[in-house]
Parts: C-alpha cells; structure tokens; sequence
C-alpha cells in the first residue's frame, strides 16, 4: 500500500493542466478514421435496435422540440463537465487531502485509459451519422455546446465519442459526492448529476447509450487501480494525511 501524502497546490495546479493538455493533444492526435468511424456507428444503432434500447433518436427528437431546454443541454454539454470535476477536486484538496491522491488517481487513470478507446475504436456520434436522421441540436439552436459542431469543430476529433468521458468524469463527481458528502441533499445532487448528463449526452446526440457503458468501463479500471495502489477504495482511506514524525 503506497502512503497518501499531503497535496501540494503548485504541483496539484500543473499537473491538472499539464494532464488536461495532454489529454486533449492525444485525443485529437487520434486519426478522424471517418469511414470507420461512421461504419462503427451504424454497428451500434444496429446492435441497440437489436436489444431493444435503440431509443436515442426519440429522445433527441423530443428533447429538440423545446427550445428552452435544449438550449440549456447545449450549454450543461459544454460547461459542466469541466466546471463541476474542477470544482469536486477543489473540495478533495481542501476538505480530504488525505483521499485526494487516490481520487485524483481514479479520474485520471479513467481518463488515460479512454484514450485507448479512441484509437482502438473510432466512432462517430449520432448526429454525425449520415444515415439517420438525428437533430445536431448546437447546430440547430446556434449554440456552442459543443467543441465538434460549428466553428469549433476543426478543434476537437468528432469520431473520439467512446468511451463517453462525460459519463466517466460525472460519475466520478457524483461517487465521490454521495460517498463523502454529509448533507443529504449534497449526496442527492451527487446521485443526480452524472443521471443528469446521462439524459444530456443522448439528448444532443453527442453519445449512445453504449458510449456511456463504455464511461462506467474505464471508470471501474480507474477504481481498480486505485485500490491496488493505495491498498483500498478512496472514500475509506483516512480524510487527512498523517503526519510525519520529526527525526531526533
């Protein structure tokens, strides 16, 4: 078992920011194997219609027709995924530094491990797809809830969408949230935030369903590791680090 030690913020503050950096240049380093990608697609659709949870299409079209509340899925699409995960490994650092480097852990290993994802299975999203007719609700509603729609999307590799990281990185928050958080209400945002994104994702036909199977994969692999190296899960490890005898 390899010994929690104190966070430093310097450190902590360049290692998110190195990390994110990489992330996203490998993430769109991935060739956009469009071909593929779209083939993979239509073996999703397919294999969903198959199991009876093909219902991403209904969802899409229905969620579209009310302005309003696409609208805001547009913008929850593109902000809280990066806010909210900030924001819970702020609290981590301030209020369990003890499990904060076993947490931190999980989400980034889940987050190196769907880079895998990407390169091993392109896939493209469902309001990509050319033989099906999903709403690309950014496009439609002239928003910028997504970094693969518009003028943005020479920025970001539209075929990277499994696993889903938005599902990876919400039940992340939303674990750790109910797992350590004493409020009651604080544990039911926890339980309703990565549901939340679950609707969201389908809803702007950024994912299937499966997309976010593939999340909750990488997520275990994630916990995984993190057990074997700190020796249990994050939230039973002690809530502040314990500290060091001086030398005589």
């Amino acid at each position: 078992m390899r010994a929690p030690r104190h966070p430093r913020i310097w450190f902590e503050i360049l290692l998110i920011a190195v990390s994110y950096w990489t992330y996203s240049l490998i993430r769109n380093a991935v060739p956009e194997q469009k071909t593929e990608a779209l083939r993979n697609a239509d073996w999703i659709w397919r294999a969903e219609q198959s199991l009876g949870i093909a219902v991403e299409k209904s969802v899409n079209h229905a969620v579209d027709s009310v302005t309003w509340l696409i609208v805001g899925m547009n913008y929850y699409y593109a902000t809280l995924h990066f806010i909210v995960t900030i924001g819970v490994l702020v609290w981590l650092y301030r209020w369990h530094p003890g499990r904060y480097a076993a947490t931190r852990l999980v989400l980034f290993s889940t987050t190196g491990i769907a880079l895998l994802g990407y390169y091993l299975y392109p896939l493209a999203p469902p309001r990509l797809m050319t033989s099906e007719n999903f709403i690309d609700t950014v496009l439609v509603h002239h928003t910028w809830g997504s970094m693969a729609s518009g003028d943005l999307k020479n920025m970001s590799n539209q075929y990277a969408a499994m696993p889903s990281m938005h599902i990876g990185w919400s039940l992340w928050c939303g674990l750790t949230i109910y797992a350590l958080a004493k409020a009651p209400w604080a544990k039911i945002l926890g339980f309703l935030y990565p549901a939340a994104t679950l609707v969201v994702i389908v809803a702007t036909a950024n994912h299937f369903w499966l997309d976010a199977v593939g999340g909750m994969v990488c997520l275990a692999f994630g916990y995984t590791l993190a057990y074997v190296w700190y020796g249990g899960v994050p939230h039973r490890l002690p809530r502040h680090v314990a500290a060091v005898p001086h030398a005589p």
